[in-house]
Formats: structure tokens, sequence, C-alpha cells
């Protein structure tokens, strides 16, 4: 591996590959390519990622990687799923700065630069490639795969309410003693948003640049391409992971909905109570006995107002209680992961 003699920023490459032998051989030489040309500003390694691959993409990986002394390649030898792919490139990594791409480069290589260079002058500890924020652009993406995406960022951003366009993207720059020393736990795709929130649990400087998402290389590159996300698939791993940011959210909200519910059937109830308490035909003096003949008679009536009203009412009670119960257990793992993460740091 390239030992960082010049003192120059040192940057690992960081590439996940699953059955990529369609792509894999154009996009390293692209990839190697532009980190030539920027030789005058940093010192380079790329680490291939081959997470188990099925087809021909190691046999691609380490013939590059025999002629170029900045590749090296790590297989795995079964699938193990982005996320460890990813922890496998972290703790290999020998880069200042890590940045993770794409085989498909559905980001330009010009993205580096940028990545790199905004992290080297913001001393961010993760600089993330923003398609979704201003400036940002989607090119050639899928119709439904670009609505579900932008749409569940979106909502992730709602959620979360941090000031943060795109959390499932997984092409950032990291500070490389930050994410080493950062508790992943995410096999697949959540990894991306875990990341985050584990960052902002711990007030990471986290910042966005606007960036360009095009699958032109990709739908360009021929061959069969095997890989990929599948879309529903990591559709709903995104909701997993804004519920795991504010899972107290999600309870509140419900309950508040099941609450407005019971609340609506308890006040249409009382409104008919009183509408027919005049016609109760018991002595004046006894105003209970009037009042609770109005109800019997009501609920003769509609019956269904009385389960529907006291059914929600305690759904209500007892989901507004979990919502309490999740925000109080967040903030206690919230407490304990920063102290964990601080005393590691210091170990």
């Amino acid at each position: 591996m390239m030992e960082n003699e010049n003192k120059l920023p040192f940057i690992s490459i960081v590439l996940p590959a699953y059955n990529e032998e369609a792509i894999i051989e154009r996009s390293l030489e692209i990839i190697t390519s532009y980190l030539k040309s920027k030789e005058d500003k940093y010192s380079w390694e790329i680490l291939i990622i081959n997470d188990g691959s099925k087809d021909n993409t190691g046999l691609f990986a380490d013939s590059i990687a025999k002629t170029n002394k900045n590749v090296c390649v790590i297989h795995h030898p079964v699938n193990l799923n982005l996320g460890r792919a990813l922890q496998t490139g972290f703790k290999n990594a020998h880069g200042d700065i890590i940045v993770v791409l794409d085989m498909d480069l559905s980001y330009s290589v010009d993205h580096i630069e940028r990545l790199v260079d905004t992290q080297i002058m913001t001393n961010a500890e993760i600089v993330i490639a923003s398609p979704y924020m201003k400036e940002g652009k989607v090119t050639n993406v899928p119709f439904v795969r670009a609505v579900l995406s932008r749409s569940l960022n979106r909502f992730m951003r709602l959620v979360v309410q941090e000031k943060c366009n795109t959390f499932t993207g997984m092409v950032r720059a990291y500070k490389s003693e930050f994410i080493k020393n950062l508790n992943l736990k995410t096999k697949d795709y959540e990894i991306n948003p875990e990341i985050l929130y584990k960052a902002m649990i711990l007030r990471a400087r986290i910042i966005e640049i606007p960036a360009h998402l095009d699958w032109s290389f990709q739908l360009n590159a021929g061959g069969k391409r095997t890989s990929g996300m599948r879309i529903l698939r990591s559709f709903f791993s995104g909701l997993m992971a804004a519920f795991i940011f504010r899972p107290y959210i999600f309870f509140l909200t419900f309950g508040f909905i099941l609450f407005l519910l019971s609340l609506y059937m308890i006040v249409w109830i009382f409104i008919n109570t009183f509408q027919v308490l005049p016609t109760i035909n018991v002595d004046p003096q006894y105003f209970d006995d009037r009042f609770s003949q109005a109800i019997g008679y009501v609920f003769q009536r509609r019956p269904h107002a009385f389960y529907v009203g006291g059914i929600t009412l305690v759904s209500a009670i007892q989901v507004l209680s979990l919502g309490f119960l999740s925000l109080q257990n967040k903030r206690y793992f919230e407490e304990l992961f920063h102290i964990n993460s601080s005393i590691k740091r210091k170990l």
C-alpha cells in the first residue's frame, strides 16, 4: 500500500462490490486515472470490498490490483451485505479521509475532490454528496426509484428535524478517526442512516454539498449488472431507519389520532345525552337518575359509539404511554452511547 511520503492528505476510496463484473474494469480505470491526475494534491489508495460476488468480480478486481500498488482487494467469502462491506472498508482503510463511492459511478469521480476539499476546509466529520439539496441534480434514474428515494429522504428530514436532505446516500467523505471509532451494528442498507443518527448523537459536524446523481454510466456500460438495491427493500429499510431516529414521534402521532377519534365519539355521546335529557320522565330533583337514563337511552340507540369511543380511548392511552416510554428510552440510549463513545476514544 502506498506510503504518504509527501505529507499530502491521504485519502482512501472504499468501493463495495457485489456482482459488478459488467462494470468493474471500466469503473476502476476511470477512478484510478482521476486519482493519478490529483497526485499533486492527495496520496491515495483504493479498497475494493468484494462482498461474496457470485460472478467474476473478485477475479477482475485481483487482476487490477496486481498491476496497481494503490489498489487493494478484500474478499468476503459470502455476501454479508452493504453494512458489513462498509465496515470492512472502514476498518482496513489507511487514509486520513475515507471516501465511499458506488462502483457504478452514479456519482462522477469529480465528487471525490469536492468531498475531500470540503472536509479539509471545514474539518467536518462527515461530508455528504446530496442530490436532493438545493443545486443538487438527479439524471436518468428510473422514475419509481427516484420518487421513492426522494420521498423517503424528505420523510426522514421531517421526522428527524435536522437540516439534512440526503440520509440514505452512500457517497460520503468521513474523517477516518471518527468513522473508525463509531460503533456500527447494521448489516444492510440502513447503515447510512445509522451513521448519521449516531453522528448526530455525538454532535458531529455534518455537511452536505450539492451532488449530481446520474445513472448514465450504468445504463451505457453494457452487459447485465445483477447487483443493485432492491427498491422496495431499501424503501422499507429507510422507513425503519426513520423509526430508529425518533420512534416516539410515530407512537405519539398515532396515539394523538386515536385520542381525537375517541374524543369525537365521547363529545357526540354527551351532546346526544343532553338532547334527550329533557324528555326523560323522572323526578327533576334527581339529576343523576335522569342523566343515567338519558345515557342508557343513547346507548340503546347507538351502542357502537360507546364501544368505539371506549376502545379508542384505552388504545390512545396505551399508545401515548408507549410514546413517552420510547422517548425516555431513546434519551437513555443516546446518553449511554455518548458516554461509551467518549470512553472508547480515550482508550
